[in-house]
C-alpha cells in the first residue's frame, strides 16, 4: 500500500448477527457509508434477513445507534445479489459465526469481488488470523488482518488489531488511525494467539474465579457481590457477566482455549463447568433468553442454587469488615489483609488475584508486546478500573512476588509454573514498577517500551494513562478550590478552564471563578475552552451535605466508583437522573435553612455567568464528555461552540425535582423559538421546547442532544474522547482567527404571551384531570410555560433577554419556596427515587 492519504469512504460488514449489525450501527454513528450483508431471504424479499437485523437495532438496550434515524443509512445487501458492491468499499469487516470452515468458504466467495485497495478484516474473537489468511489468494493477504471489536461496539473502547504474517505495515498504521479517530476506539495490537489478549486474560479470570468459588463453596450471588465494583470491576462482576456475554458464547471461547492451548500450564482448568453446560443444554443461555445463572421472577432477581438445582432469591452479601477493607484507598494495606486474614471471603479474593497475577506474568510475552497493552486491553475490553499489572504494582510488586512464590511452593496456586525471571528483575529494581513515565515493560526486549508514535496519537494531548504515568496539565494561570485556569505551553493562545469540584459541580465559588476567568481571558488570551481533566463535564453539585449525618470516628469514606459504572446506572434509571438533577442545584445549605435570599443571589450569579460566556469578547468553547446536566447544560448552551464526544449525556433535568432551569436555559429556548419562528409566531416551536424542559428530557448521545437542541447543528461531535481537547482548541482558535466578535444582544424578542400560556395550560389541565400528572406537576409545568412564553403579555410583544432571565429567577424562587418541591428534593437525596406528591 503506497503512502498516499488513506481515506475510507465506504465500509461493508459481512454478517448481520449481534456483532455485525452493531458494528454497522457504529459505522453510521460515525457518518460512514455502510453496507450490511447477510444470507438472502426468500425470492419475494431477498433482503429480509438483513432488514430484520437492522430493525432490531432500534429495540436494543443499550442503544447501538446514536439516534434511531441512523438505521436508515445502513444499506442492506445479500450475498447473491450484491457482491459486486464490494469493489466500491475501502474496508470490508467479516463478522459471521466463529467457524473456521464457514469463514474460509465466505472468503473464497468474496475475494474475487474486492477492490484493488480494499482492506479485508475479520472480527473473529479468537480464531487464528494466519489460518484465516490462508483462505485468501496470496496476492491479497497483505491487505488482511483481524479487527476484534468488543460487545457492545458503540460503548466498548477496545479494538484489538491483529496482523497476519503478510499484513502490510503501512496498511495497519492507516487502519489504526481510522479506528482511533473516526470510530473513537482504543487500539491494542495483539499477537496471533488464541483469544488474543483481552479474552485470554478476561476469560481466564472468570474461570479462576469460578474455580475458587467452588473450592470455597460460595454461591454465585456471593461471588458477584465480592468481584464487582468493590474490586474495581463492572457491577456485573463474574456470573452476571457470563449471563450478559451469553453462556453459549462463553462456552465457545472456553472450548477454543481448551482445543488450542494444550501447552498452557493452566490447561486443565479450560473446561466448561458441568452446571454451565447443564444450563446451556436446557436453553438457559443468559440475558438474551432471560434465564441463565440469574433469572427475574415476579420482578425480583433470583439466582441458581447448585445445591437444590433451583432458583432462589439473590441475596449475596459481603462481610462488613471485608467491605470496609475493599474500600481502603491504600492497596498495599488492602492486600496485606487479604493475604493474611482468616476470613474466607478475604482468602477467596487473594486466591483470585494471586492466580490472575501469576497467569498474566507467565503469558505476557506470548500474547502482548508489553504490559501496557495487556492492561489497557483488559480495562477497555472488560471495563475494569485497573489492569492486572496496575493492581499488582499499586499493591507492592516485590511483596506480592514473594507471596505468589510461597503459594506456588505450597501448591496453593492453580499452577506450579514458576514466575518468569523478568518479574524478579522488576522486584529488584529501584522503582518496582512495570509501568513508568518512560514506558511499560516489554519482556521480549527486556526494556521499557514507550507509547506508539503514530501521528494520530498527537491528537491525544492526554491519553488514557496507567499507574506510573504522569499527567502534567500545563501551566497554571490562576487556581482556587473551585477552578483552575491554565494553558498548555508558552506559545499557546488558548486558556483552558477546569473545575476542581467533585464531579465538576457548579456552586457559587465556581460561578464567581468562571466570571474571573472570562475577564482574564479577555485581557490576555485569544480563546477560552472549558474542559475537565476527568469525566464528567458537569454532573452537578452535592445537596447531600445538608442532610447527611456526621460519620463515626474512624469511618473510612468509600472512594467514588468508576464513572463508567455510574453512567450505566444513570442511563438505566429515571431515579438516577432525578437524583443528579437535585445535586446539580448546589442549594443545599440555603434550601434546608430556608435562606431564600442566598438562593436568589446564586441564581443571579448563575445568570450573569451564563451571559458572560455568551457575550465575552473572546470565543468560548465547551468541551463536553459524559454528563452535562442542568447548569452544566446551560453552560454548554451559552458557549459560542460546543465540541462533544458522542457519549455525552446532556439535559435540562431540573423539572425532575420540582424546579425549572434558571441559569438561562429557558431563555435560550425562547430565543431559539423567536429566531426561527415562521410568520413571526414563536409558539409552534415553543411547544416542542416546552416539552423538552417540562419532561426533563435527557439526550443519550451528542447526536440526540442536537435533536433536542441542547447542542447546535454547527457544534462538533468527536468520536474519541481523548481527542476532545485537541479539537476544542482548534475550534476556538479558528473562531479567533476569523476575527471573532460576540453576537449582538437580542433586544426585541417576540413572545407567545398569554395565548401561548393558555394553550399549554389547557393541555396540562387535560393531563391533570386524566390523573397523568399531579397538582404539583401541573404547577411546575405552568411556571415553565409562563417563563418560556414571556409572561402574561399580548402575543407578539417585544422583550429583551433580561426580561426572560427575570421570569426564570422569579419562577424558580416561587417553586423552591413550595413545601412540595422541598419534599421532592429531600426525598430524592435520601432515597435516590423521585417523589410524585
Amino acid at each position: 500500500m503506497n503512502n498516499q492519504r488513506f481515506i475510507i469512504r465506504k465500509v461493508a460488514v459481512l454478517g448481520a448477527g449481534v456483532m455485525g449489525a452493531q458494528i454497522a450501527a457504529h459505522l453510521v454513528n460515525a457518518n460512514i457509508e455502510t453496507l450490511l450483508f447477510e444470507l438472502p431471504g426468500d425470492e419475494k424479499t431477498p433482503n429480509a434477513n438483513v432488514l430484520k437485523a437492522i430493525e432490531k437495532l432500534n429495540k436494543q438496550e443499550p442503544a447501538p445507534l446514536s439516534i434511531k434515524s441512523k438505521a436508515t443509512f445502513i444499506r442492506p445487501a445479500n450475498y447473491e445479489q450484491h457482491l459486486g458492491l464490494l469493489k466500491e468499499c475501502d474496508l470490508v469487516i467479516e463478522a459471521i459465526a466463529e467457524r473456521m470452515d464457514w469463514k474460509r468458504d465466505l472468503y473464497a466467495k468474496v475475494a474475487p469481488h474486492l477492490g484493488e485497495q480494499t482492506i479485508f478484516a475479520s472480527n473473529t474473537s479468537g480464531l487464528s488470523i494466519n489460518q484465516l489468511a490462508e483462505a485468501f489468494p496470496e496476492t491479497l493477504r497483505h491487505r488482511f488482518c483481524g479487527v476484534h471489536f468488543f460487545n457492545p461496539p458503540r460503548y466498548m473502547h477496545l479494538v484489538e488489531l491483529i496482523p497476519c504474517q503478510s499484513s502490510d505495515a503501512m496498511m495497519l498504521d492507516h487502519l489504526e488511525a481510522f479506528l482511533v479517530t473516526y470510530l473513537g476506539k482504543g487500539i491494542v495490537r495483539a499477537k496471533d494467539t488464541p483469544n488474543f489478549i483481552a479474552n485470554r486474560i478476561g476469560v481466564f479470570s472468570l474461570l479462576a474465579t469460578m474455580h475458587h468459588a467452588k473450592e470455597f463453596g460460595f454461591g454465585f450471588d456471593v461471588v458477584d457481590a465480592l468481584t464487582g465494583t468493590l474490586i474495581g470491576r463492572p457491577k456485573s462482576a463474574t456470573f452476571r457477566t457470563a449471563d450478559v456475554v451469553g453462556l453459549d458464547t462463553l462456552a465457545h471461547v472456553v472450548n477454543t482455549m481448551r482445543d488450542t492451548l494444550s501447552d498452557d500450564p493452566w490447561h486443565r482448568y479450560f473446561k466448561v463447568p458441568d452446571w454451565m453446560q447443564g444450563l446451556i443444554d436446557s436453553g438457559a443461555l443468559g440475558e438474551k433468553v432471560k434465564r441463565g445463572v440469574y433469572q427475574k421472577i415476579n420482578g425480583e432477581i433470583h439466582v441458581l442454587d447448585l445445591a437444590t438445582q433451583s432458583y432462589r432469591l439473590s441475596a449475596g452479601k459481603v462481610d462488613e469488615d471485608i467491605k470496609q477493607l475493599l474500600k481502603f484507598s491504600d492497596p498495599v494495606e488492602k492486600f496485606i489483609v487479604l493475604r493474611t486474614a482468616e476470613k474466607q471471603q478475604a482468602q477467596f479474593l487473594w486466591a483470585v488475584f494471586r492466580d490472575l497475577f501469576h497467569y498474566c506474568a507467565v503469558q505476557l510475552e506470548d500474547i502482548a508486546d508489553n504490559a501496557r497493552d495487556l492492561d489497557l486491553a483488559v480495562r477497555w475490553g472488560f471495563g475494569w478500573n485497573q489492569g492486572p499489572f496496575e493492581i499488582w504494582q499499586a499493591a507492592g510488586w516485590k511483596q506480592l512476588v514473594e507471596w505468589i512464590e510461597q503459594d506456588i511452593a505450597s501448591v496453593k496456586s492453580m499452577s506450579s509454573e514458576p514466575l518468569p525471571q523478568w518479574v524478579h528483575k522488576i522486584a529488584q529494581s529501584s522503582t518496582q514498577s512495570i509501568h513508568t513515565p518512560q514506558g511499560s515493560y516489554a519482556p521480549a526486549f527486556d526494556q521499557l517500551q514507550p507509547r506508539s508514535r503514530l501521528p494520530v496519537y498527537r491528537r491525544q494531548l492526554y491519553p488514557d494513562r496507567l499507574i506510573g504515568e504522569t499527567a502534567e496539565y500545563g501551566k497554571t494561570i490562576f487556581e482556587n478550590d473551585a477552578i483552575r485556569m491554565w494553558h498548555l505551553d508558552d506559545d499557546d493562545q488558548v486558556a483552558i478552564l477546569s473545575f476542581n469540584t467533585k464531579m465538576h459541580t457548579i456552586g457559587i465559588e465556581v460561578l464567581q471563578s468562571v466570571q474571573q476567568a472570562i475577564l482574564e481571558a479577555e485581557k490576555n488570551w485569544r480563546a477560552l475552552v472549558i474542559w475537565q481533566t476527568e469525566l464528567p463535564f458537569s454532573a452537578g453539585a452535592n445537596l447531600q451535605k445538608a442532610t447527611e449525618k456526621p460519620k463515626p470516628s474512624g469511618h473510612r469514606p468509600a472512594p467514588p466508583s468508576a464513572f463508567q459504572q455510574f453512567l450505566r446506572k444513570f442511563m438505566k434509571t429515571t431515579q438516577a437522573t432525578v437524583l443528579k438533577a437535585a445535586r446539580e442545584l448546589d442549594l443545599a445549605d440555603a434550601l434546608m435553612a430556608s435562606k431564600l435570599a442566598e438562593v436568589n443571589h446564586m441564581i443571579q450569579q448563575f445568570q450573569q455567568t451564563s451571559q458572560a460566556l455568551r457575550y465575552s469578547m473572546i470565543p468560548t468553547v465547551a468541551a463536553v464528555d459524559g454528563l452535562a446536566l442542568g447548569g452544566g447544560c446551560e453552560f454548554v448552551m451559552h458557549c459560542d461552540r460546543a465540541v462533544a464526544t458522542l457519549e455525552s449525556y446532556i439535559g435540562l433535568v431540573e423539572a425532575g425535582v420540582g424546579l425549572l432551569p434558571a441559569g438561562g436555559g429557558c431563555k435560550e429556548f425562547a430565543l431559539k423559538a423567536a429566531r426561527n419562528a415562521k410568520d413571526g409566531d414563536p409558539f409552534p416551536l415553543l411547544k416542542h421546547y416546552f416539552q423538552t424542559v417540562a419532561m426533563a428530557e435527557l439526550a443519550k448521545s451528542a447526536e440526540q442532544a442536537k435533536e433536542f437542541e441542547y447542542l447546535r447543528r454547527a457544534d462538533t461531535i468527536v468520536m474519541n474522547r481523548f481527542e476532545l481537547l485537541h479539537v476544542a482548541k482548534a475550534q476556538a482558535l479558528a473562531m479567533a482567527e476569523a476575527g471573532y466578535r460576540p453576537p449582538l444582544r437580542a433586544r426585541e424578542i417576540p413572545v407567545a404571551g398569554s395565548t401561548g400560556i393558555a394553550t399549554i395550560q389547557a393541555q396540562l389541565v387535560n393531563l391533570l384531570e386524566g390523573q397523568f400528572i399531579s397538582e404539583h406537576d401541573y404547577l411546575i409545568g405552568k411556571k415553565i410555560a409562563q417563563v418560556m412564553c414571556g409572561g402574561d403579555l399580548t402575543p407578539g410583544s417585544l422583550v429583551d433577554e433580561d426580561w426572560f432571565l427575570e421570569l426564570e429567577r422569579a419562577a424558580f424562587m416561587e417553586l423552591i419556596a413550595t413545601e412540595k418541591t422541598q419534599q421532592r428534593i429531600e426525598h430524592t437525596l435520601k432515597t435516590g427515587k423521585p417523589l410524585r406528591n
